[in-house]
């Protein structure tokens, strides 16, 4: 039987803009959405930011599979909620309390958005559902830049650091931020100095790059696929401890090869909202984990360069609480919180 309708839904609330907008798009969601039959309700998935993102990426590719793979017993609505780095969706998310047919993809970028906004909700105050994957970062500059290798990027970042203009898909803290601010230090160069510009996903920092309004982008690099085939844009080194196995990759160095003492993985997983019973939870982390067993999944990781990093329950949940904790430690050492 349908759960009645709560008389006032706690609202967690971050401050300035987020707040603002958060509670705009509160307001129009009047009803009693969150609450409707856990085996009749049509199944949601939202992804915290614009389409063409990581994000998106895997939530579409983990709804693909669960629908094709039958595993559960039906189609999933696919929603893309915009609004600072994440937070305006992880605000959303926390006020759809007990609703158990709602998953959302979150990762570093939620996480560190969530603390540089200074929002009150944090990943692990809502349900954990798991982790999937893990990628590496990539740089990547327009075909026409003079930079042709990244030790010309580092020559000419350790040279002038103000003069670099550069941008990633994520909000402050989050995974596109941190990986240039963890370069810059160990490259030598005042992480305070790094010029960033913050995009709203992978298709924003696309255009920016493409435009040259800035100069080099930091990002996954799935989502720039179409972009690196064509050679509008190139790549200059990744991040993870073993090159990207795609064709169109297979060459790029990795920052450790070019003798750059740097590894830095990104990672993406699924949330429900909180106040889940235990069953509730386990049906969702099952979908889950027939999905990661299935032959199709293997396909989609292959394609897009994800290796696999799948843990769910306790596991999950502590590790949320550690990348909380590891993100607002580097934001205090750049004076950002």
């Amino acid at each position: 039987m349908p759960r009645s309708c709560p008389r006032q839904p706690p609202v967690w609330r971050t401050r300035a803009a987020v707040a603002a907008v958060a509670l705009v798009v509160l307001g129009a969601l009047t009803g009693c959405g969150a609450n409707r039959d856990a085996e009749t309700a049509e199944l949601e998935m939202w992804i915290p930011n614009s389409p063409g993102g990581g994000y998106d990426l895997t939530g579409r590719a983990a709804v693909g599979v669960l629908e094709r793979e039958g595993i559960t017993g039906g189609e999933l609505r696919v929603t893309n909620v915009l609004g600072a780095g994440g937070t305006v969706a992880m605000s959303r998310l926390m006020n759809e309390e007990g609703n158990p047919n709602l998953m959302m993809t979150i990762g570093m970028g939620v996480v560190g958005s969530s603390r540089s906004y200074r929002a009150d909700a944090r990943p692990q105050d809502a349900t954990a559902l798991a982790q999937l994957i893990e990628e590496p970062e990539g740089v990547l500059v327009q075909a026409d830049s003079p930079f042709r290798t990244i030790e010309d990027l580092v020559a000419a970042w350790t040279k002038d650091p103000g003069s670099l203009l550069i941008g990633g898909g994520s909000a402050l803290g989050g995974p596109d931020h941190l990986f240039p601010m963890r370069l810059a230090q160990t490259i030598g160069v005042d992480a305070r100095r790094v010029r960033y510009t913050p995009y709203d996903g992978g298709g924003p920092l696309t255009s920016a790059l493409l435009s040259h309004e800035v100069q080099v982008g930091f990002s996954g690099l799935a989502e720039f696929e179409g972009q690196i085939d064509s050679g509008e844009l190139r790549v200059l080194a990744t991040s993870g401890r073993e090159r990207v196995r795609l064709t169109s990759l297979e060459r790029v160095p990795t920052l450790t090869e070019r003798g750059i003492d740097l590894v830095f993985t990104n990672w993406r997983g699924v949330l429900a909202p909180p106040g889940l019973s235990v069953e509730e939870t386990d049906r969702l982390v099952g979908f889950l984990t027939r999905m990661r067993a299935s032959a199709r999944w293997e396909r989609v990781l292959a394609q897009n360069g994800w290796t696999d990093r799948f843990r769910t329950g306790e596991e999950f949940d502590d590790f949320l609480a550690a990348e909380d904790r590891r993100v607002a430690m580097t934001l205090n050492e750049l004076d950002l919180l």
